[in-house]
Formats: structure tokens, sequence, C-alpha cells
């Protein structure tokens, strides 16, 4: 590295609950480069990982990025298969990183055939020596588990501001104790796990058909749940009441909700027209005919920005870009940032993202050197870890400056 450069580097610091990322840079003399980001190695105080906005005046916040759709943002939209509602990115803050029930994203809403009023009935059938049928009473008997979950469509996209995920404490049975209640036969491979998806209405984008199909070792690995609480309340009807699949750290259709049904299967099984459906989505090579073809869709390691703030900083004009982190299968410190497509500035973490079932707020001091459009992207530096979406530029977003 050139004596004259500046070295920058991102900070996971660990705060209370949650864990923040602070812009840090170690000045080694001479000019601070075309994009002009600044930080602070020390805050006087011998802190490794001091915020450099500490002391400043927070003068405003943009949210809305350029080209993106931002009409159901926190508004609900549609109904059954057609119903939508996006969270609001922009306001996160450490403490409301688990979402709140009514805020929660929406994918599809309730179907209008669902009388919840009727008794509930989880059929376990298939490949077992007798089936079994299941009440809401029967699932309360059995031992109860809790685990905060980060749950994203698979389809979410600039459409919707990338609202379409959220995390909440998801509470209730785990999927290996109902599969303990029965005697299931040796020609069985895996799971399929059926829920209602009853519609009077067509849609126009969306297929009816909620189902996917498991390998045993995915189901137990993913530690799946069939959630009946949500943040310590019964699941609402759009998140799936009385049961929702939960499998962390798969993506958000996967996650069948109105769960009425596990059958097991075998190796021949057919893929469910949702797998067909969201092949691509979760990247899948192609809509493969047998479900056991399938790579677990598992969401991978992502980070983006949600907002970007103006502080006045000893009397400068500094702006935080404010982003969270989510995804993958293994903790990572690895985490860079580009702007405009220029090489990425390496991070250095301390500690590690704790888990990937969930999210991380991290942020990062920035001073521009021009006003303009600036477009803003993540990458993670390490070859090990699968980030297709990621670098393909599909998280990037655009962001006016008219002030430096």
């Amino acid at each position: 590295m050139p004596a004259h450069a500046r070295r920058q580097f991102l900070y996971l610091c660990a705060g209370g609950a949650t864990t923040l990322l602070f812009a840090c840079s170690e000045e080694l003399g001479g000019s601070t480069g075309e994009t002009g980001e600044t930080g602070e190695t020390d805050d006087g105080n011998g802190g490794p990982c001091a915020d450099p906005f500490a002391g400043g005046v927070l003068l405003g916040a943009i949210t809305s990025f350029e080209g993106e759709g931002q009409t159901s943002v926190g508004d609900p939209q549609g109904q059954g298969l057609d119903g939508r509602l996006a969270l609001d990115l922009g306001t996160l803050e450490a403490d409301t990183l688990i979402t709140q029930n009514d805020d929660f994203f929406v994918r599809t809403a309730l179907p209008d055939q669902l009388d919840l009023d009727q008794a509930w009935n989880l059929r376990v059938s298939g490949l077992v020596d007798a089936e079994l049928d299941l009440s809401l009473d029967d699932l309360a008997a059995l031992p109860q588990t809790s685990r905060v979950v980060l749950l994203e469509c698979s389809g979410n996209g600039d459409n919707r501001a990338f609202g379409l995920i959220s995390a909440a404490e998801w509470s209730g049975v785990l999927l290996t104790e109902i599969l303990a209640m029965v005697s299931i036969q040796a020609q069985a491979t895996a799971v399929l796990i059926e829920g209602f998806d009853q519609h009077s209405q067509p849609s126009t984008s969306s297929s009816p058909g909620c189902s996917w199909v498991f390998r045993f070792d995915e189901l137990a690995a993913a530690g799946a749940m069939l959630a009946t609480h949500m943040n310590g309340e019964p699941l609402p009807p759009d998140h799936g009441q009385p049961l929702r699949l939960i499998i962390p750290g798969w993506y958000g259709c996967c996650n069948a909700k109105w769960v009425d049904s596990i059958r097991l299967v075998g190796a021949r099984e057919p893929a469910t027209a949702q797998m067909l459906e969201f092949a691509t989505r979760t990247h899948q090579t192609q809509a493969h005919a047998l479900a056991a073809d399938y790579a677990p869709a598992i969401m991978q390691q992502a980070a983006m920005p949600v907002r970007v703030e103006r502080w006045s900083v000893d009397g400068a004009l500094l702006y935080k870009i404010v982003g969270i982190m989510w995804g993958g299968t293994q903790v990572t410190d690895a985490l860079a940032i580009r702007f405009d497509g220029g090489a990425p500035l390496p991070v250095q973490v301390c500690p590690t993202h704790a888990s990937t079932d969930t999210w991380t707020l991290w942020s990062y001091a920035w001073k521009p050197g021009a006003v303009g459009t600036y477009e803003i992207t993540m990458a993670i530096d390490d070859p090990t870890v699968s980030t297709v979406r990621l670098d393909s530029g599909y998280y990037a977003r655009r962001i006016v400056i008219d002030e430096v």
C-alpha cells in the first residue's frame, strides 16, 4: 500500500443486545482518495472502534433510494396470493431489529377460504406405519422451543424497496419432536410439508400451493420448527395462524404458513409447484422435476444500506450510511463497501457477526468528494462464502447527495 494511502476499515462492535458497524480508518498521510471516506481509529479514550459521530448533531436522513418502489412500504396491499406488506427498512434502529408483528413483511395474506374458527388438525402421513393426527393441544403438550429468526422473501427486490425481509422471535415445536412420534418406513427419504393455500380469487403474479420437500438432515440441521407464536403472541392470521413452518436460514417461500400436513415421501417425489415457481429465486441450477435434485434454498450472505444520515461533526458535514447484514451458513468478518463500482474497502470485524439467524445493523462514516448520484454496493471478500446474488449487484442502491 502506498505511503500516502488512507487505510479504511469497518468494525463490528458489540453493544448491548445488538452489534453496530462503525467505519474507522487509519491515516497514513496524504490524500483521502477520490471518494473521501473518513473515520477515526481512536475516540480519545483508547477505544479501537470509536464512533466517529460521537458528539455530532443529526441533521436529517435520506430513506428513499433512487429508482425504487416505495408504494407498499409500511402499507398493506392486496389480498390472498397478492397480499403484500413491505417493512420500512429506513427506520431500523438497534432496538427495532425484532420486527413488530403488525410491521412484519407479508408475501401472501390469509387465504379467504380458510376458516380459522374450525378446530385445526395436523396430519402426519405417507411412508409411516400408522398415520397420526395432532391437535393444537397435542402440539402444546410437546417440548417447546423459541428462536429469533430472520425471513426474507426470495423475490425481495427494489420494486418494494427490499422491504420483504423481517426478523421475529418464533416459538413452537421442533419438527424432530413430531417425526419421532411416528414409525417411519425405510424407503422414506424426505418430508413434504404443506400448508392451506386455497383462494377464491386467482393471482396474476403467483401460483397457489404452499409446500416444500425437505430431507431429514436439512430439517434437523436447521432446527426447523412448527411455530404457534410470534414475538410471544399467537401467530397473526397473515403469518400462518395457527401453524407456520420456520426453517432458519432458508428463504421465506420454504417457510410454509397454515401448515396442516406432514407427509413422509421417497426419493422419487416430484418437486412441488412452489419449488418449481421459486427455483430460480432460490439459486437452483434449473426447475428440477424431482424434489431430491433441489439444493437447500438457503439465504446467501448479503448486505445493503438502508438509509443515509446527514450529520454535523465538529462543524463539518459527514454522512452516515446505515445498513444491514444477514444470511449465509457461516459467520464472516469479510464485509466491504464499494462506491460507484470502485475497489471494495476491506472490513475488519470486531467481534465477528454473531449469528446467521438474524441481521446485524451497521454504519459507515462517509464524506463524498462531490455532489451527485452514488451507487453503493456491499461485498463479502471470502471465497468460501456464497454470494451470487450480492455479487450480481442485486442489492445495489443509489443515493443522491446534494451537499458536501
